[in-house]
C-alpha cells in the first residue's frame, strides 16, 4: 500500500492519541484527518449528483413528485409483511423544515443520557422513551449512527425516528461506538454486539422488555445494524464478552447503509474500498480478504436472518442504490424471514435529517414493520406454548 500525504496525517494524528496527559485530547485530530480523507474521495460523485438533481430540467417538479410519492412507496415497500388494515392509517403531512432543526422537539423524548453500556470511556448511550411509560414491558429499539466508521456520535442523528418509536411505546437505545483510526475495525462491531448484548441483560431497568431487541442505523450504522443481525452470537465479534452474553437480534432496520465491504466493480467501489484500507481496517484487501468478508453483511447472509427493512434514496450519491437493490435481493433469495424494501425516488443521503418531506413517512413506516414484526414473534410465541 502506497503511502501518501493523508497516510502521514493518519500515522501523526494516531501517534499523537498515544501520548500521555494530552494524548486523549488530540484524538479528534485523528477523526478529523479520517474524514477528510473521506470527503476528498466522495467530493467528485457530490459535486456531479448535486448539479445533475438541480439543474436538469423541471428539476423542481421532479423533486416535490418524488417526495410526494414517499407514502406510496411506503405502503408498497410493507406490502405483504404488514397487514393491510395497519396500513389504513393517517399518514404524517410533509413538513418543509429540515429534522435536524427539529432536535429539540424530538428529545422531549430523551429520558436519561450518557449511560454506560462498557468500561470504555466512549462506550455511552442515551435511553429515549415516555415518561409515562405502560407497566407491560416495551418493546426496543438500539440505534447506531452513521460517520464513515471515522465518527460515531449519538448527537443529533436518529432523532425523528426515535421520537417517533418513543412516542408509540418504545424504549430506544442511541449508542456511541469507538471508531477510527484510533480504534481499527473490528472495534466498531464489538460495541455494537457490546451494547446489544447491554440491552439484552439490563433494559428491564428502563422498562424494556429483554425480550424483544431490534437494531436499527444509518449509513456506516446501516452496516452495522445489518452485520449484527446476521452474525448473531459470532464468537470472532464478541470474545470480548463475558461468557453467555446475548447478542440476538429480532428485527434489522438498514437505513441508507453500506452492505459489501469487497466489490470493486465500479469505480466509487474501489475508492471505498481504498478508503477501508487506509482509514478504517489499516490493511490491504488483497492481503487479508477473509476480514473484508466477514465485514461485509451481503456475505453474511444465511436462511435463518432475521427480519430485515432496508430503506434507500435512489438519488443517494455517497451509497449509490445499488447497494440497497443486490442486498435485498440476496437477502430474498436466501432468508427464510420478512424482507421489506424502501426505494425513495430521488431520496439522497442523509435524508432523515434534511428532508422534512420524506422523514415523517418513512419512520411511520419503520414503526409499522416493527410493530408488526413483534406481533409475529408474540403470535408464534403462543402457538409454542399452546
Amino acid at each position: 500500500m502506497q503511502a501518501g500525504p493523508a497516510d502521514y496525517l493518519l500515522a501523526m494524528s494516531v501517534a499523537s492519541a498515544q501520548l500521555p496527559i494530552v494524548g486523549k485530547h488530540l484524538e479528534p485530530l485523528g477523526a478529523m484527518t479520517a474524514m477528510s480523507v473521506w470527503g476528498a474521495r466522495q467530493m467528485p460523485e457530490l459535486v456531479g449528483a448535486a448539479a445533475r438533481s438541480w439543474f436538469a430540467p423541471d428539476a423542481g417538479e421532479v423533486r416535490r413528485m418524488q417526495r410526494e410519492s414517499t407514502r406510496a412507496v411506503s405502503e408498497a415497500g410493507l406490502c405483504g409483511v404488514v397487514a393491510s388494515e395497519d396500513l389504513q392509517i393517517e399518514w404524517p403531512a410533509p413538513e418543509k423544515t429540515p429534522p435536524v432543526l427539529n432536535a429539540f422537539e424530538h428529545r422531549k423524548h430523551l429520558y436519561r443520557s450518557s449511560v454506560r453500556y462498557g468500561d470504555d470511556p466512549s462506550q455511552l448511550l442515551d435511553v429515549w422513551r415516555r415518561d409515562d411509560l405502560p407497566a407491560e414491558p416495551a418493546p426496543v429499539m438500539v440505534f447506531l449512527p452513521g460517520g464513515a466508521w471515522v465518527h460515531g456520535s449519538r448527537i443529533l442523528q436518529g432523532y425523528a425516528l426515535m421520537s417517533h418509536l418513543a412516542a408509540q411505546g418504545w424504549v430506544c437505545l442511541s449508542i456511541d461506538y469507538r471508531v477510527a483510526p484510533h480504534h481499527r475495525w473490528p472495534r466498531h462491531i464489538q460495541d455494537v454486539k457490546a451494547a446489544i448484548a447491554w440491552a439484552r441483560a439490563n433494559v428491564d431497568r428502563f422498562g424494556g422488555d429483554r425480550g424483544f431487541v431490534a437494531v436499527a442505523g444509518c449509513s456506516a450504522g446501516g452496516h452495522l445494524a445489518a452485520l449484527a443481525g446476521l452474525t448473531i452470537d459470532d464468537p470472532e465479534f464478541q470474545a470480548h464478552l463475558p461468557a453467555g452474553s446475548d447478542t440476538a437480534v429480532d428485527a434489522v432496520v438498514g437505513i441508507y447503509g453500506r452492505y459489501d465491504w469487497e466489490d470493486r466493480s465500479t469505480p466509487e467501489r474501489t475508492r471505498f474500498v481504498d478508503f477501508l484500507e487506509r482509514v478504517v481496517v489499516n490493511k490491504k484487501q488483497s492481503r487479508h480478504g477473509d476480514l473484508f468478508r466477514k465485514a461485509s453483511p451481503i456475505a453474511r447472509i444465511h436462511p435463518t436472518a432475521p427480519p430485515f427493512l432496508v430503506v434507500h434514496g435512489s438519488g443517494d450519491s455517497v451509497i449509490p442504490v445499488e447497494q440497497a437493490q443486490s442486498f435485498v435481493e440476496r437477502l430474498r433469495s436466501v432468508s427464510r424471514s420478512a424482507v421489506s424494501y424502501l426505494e425513495l425516488p430521488g431520496a439522497g443521503h442523509g435524508f432523515d435529517m434534511t428532508d422534512g418531506a420524506r422523514t415523517g413517512s418513512v419512520a411511520t413506516a419503520i414503526g409499522l414493520f416493527l410493530n408488526q414484526i413483534r406481533r409475529d414473534r408474540g403470535a408464534m410465541s403462543t402457538k409454542e406454548v399452546i
